[in-house]
């Protein structure tokens, strides 16, 4: 026991900041992934070296329909409010619990002055390790229509990504902040995104990115026979490698 607290104390583990409540359902998920993956690597005495700031989601609904209507002003005021607070209670690297909000990394990033975690070079890089070339994007409809992750995954990346119809993308959305973003997880709901990827799939889909970090709390890896690229996960595992590389 004498050895272990030594190897605790003169283990390196930088701060990781969490900017979260984009849901809070998501960002619980981000919480326990990330202390369960230092637990499952150091021992049962080890989690996490984190701080979380949980943003107000309802306090986002104003500023989400200015941002749709393409003035990000207020969302990014709110969210390097949120990196600043984390700077100053210590954070070291700062990882943004949604994919949607991942498009103002680089911003945030500059204006902080801290190691933003940008979840598509995460998820892209994965891909690519993976061997994938053509997949397909499911998230909200920020994330699948705007031009920050399927550009990005397309042009560094280079991969084919595929994204669902606009009846299809509008039904993904709806059950993300209908339904998920509640931590209300339905079998049909389940069911509907079963069938979305399986129809892609069809259209040479050869794994799917669940782009959306309530998307995991619905699908996984039994429910769909092509790889699954869990974006929480993926950003969780990229947040505890970053912090504790010596």
């Amino acid at each position: 026991m004498e050895t272990q607290y030594k190897y605790l104390e003169d283990s390196v583990c930088k701060v990781i900041g969490v900017i979260g409540g984009v849901s809070w359902a998501s960002s619980a998920n981000y919480y326990r992934r990330m202390n369960e993956i230092m637990r499952d690597r150091y021992g049962s005495l080890y989690s996490a070296n984190l701080l979380l700031y949980s943003i107000p989601f309802h306090s986002f609904a104003a500023q989400e329909r200015l941002a749709a209507a393409g003035d990000w002003t207020m969302m990014t005021a709110t969210m390097v409010d949120a990196a600043m607070r984390l700077k100053a209670g210590g954070a070291e690297v700062i990882v943004i619990a949604s994919n949607t909000l991942n498009s103002l990394a680089s911003i945030i990033e500059e204006k902080v002055g801290v190691r933003v975690l940008n979840i598509v070079d995460v998820v892209g890089q994965k891909i690519i390790d993976s061997g994938v070339k053509k997949v397909i994007l499911l998230g909200t409809k920020h994330t699948m229509e705007n031009d920050f992750y399927k550009p990005t995954l397309e042009k560094k990346f280079g991969l084919e990504v595929l994204i669902p119809t606009l009846e299809e993308r509008d039904y993904i959305n709806d059950v993300i902040f209908d339904e998920l973003c509640n931590d209300i997880v339905k079998d049909e709901s389940r069911e509907g995104y079963v069938k979305i990827i399986n129809r892609l799939k069809a259209e040479g889909g050869e794994g799917v990115i669940l782009g959306c970090t309530e998307i995991p709390l619905l699908i996984g890896k039994n429910d769909v026979d092509i790889p699954i690229f869990d974006s929480t996960e993926l950003h969780s595992v990229a947040a505890v490698d970053y912090a504790t590389r010596k």
